[in-house]
């Protein structure tokens, strides 16, 4: 897993495109995205060319056009995102994070249950 992706924004939106259906060339995510963003050709370009220097995205000569691919799982940029976010507001400490969750009273009640699913399960494989 590439550690420190730092996507921003619009780089998760067009990691997210690229997920659900690569390969796809800048044509294709500028329609795409036409509905939900004023980008055009040179932005989406621009964008990409960042997520290449960072490791998350490949091209292929396609013919006419490059086509663009993910070069990181979702789940691996995910748990990247994850633990940057984490260090960066909260030190590193998950008790923090979901202790400020618990405080301001974000979680319903299917979340909690559903945290001490995870955290059983954790527990369960631990003890393996």
């Amino acid at each position: 897993m590439k550690k420190n992706l730092n996507l921003s924004d619009g780089e998760w939106r067009l990691m997210n495109l690229l997920w659900v259906d690569a390969p796809r060339t800048i044509a294709q995510l500028v329609e795409a995205l036409k509905d939900d963003t004023a980008w055009t050709k040179h932005t989406i370009f621009v964008m990409l060319s960042r997520l290449e220097k960072k490791g998350a995205v490949y091209f292929e000569e396609g013919g006419r056009a490059r086509e663009y691919y993910p070069a990181v799982a979702r789940g691996d940029a995910a748990a990247a995102e994850t633990e940057s976010f984490l260090k960066k507001v909260y030190g590193g400490s998950l008790r923090m994070m979901v202790n400020s969750m618990a405080a301001q009273k974000t979680l319903n009640r299917e979340e909690i249950d559903e945290l001490y699913e995870i955290l059983e399960k954790a527990g369960r494989e631990m003890r393996k």
